[in-house]
């Protein structure tokens, strides 16, 4: 969440029509696992 409001988010979406072809679409999602390095 922390991401979301910070500055760089902020100025990323103040910039965001010129950024990306369309809306940008934030979901939260659930971690079911994650592979760590050998």
């Amino acid at each position: 969440q922390a991401h979301l409001n910070g500055q760089i988010a902020a100025a990323l979406m103040a910039n965001a029509a010129t950024l990306l072809s369309s809306p940008p679409n934030i979901e939260k999602v659930e971690l079911l696992a994650a592979k760590l390095p050998a």
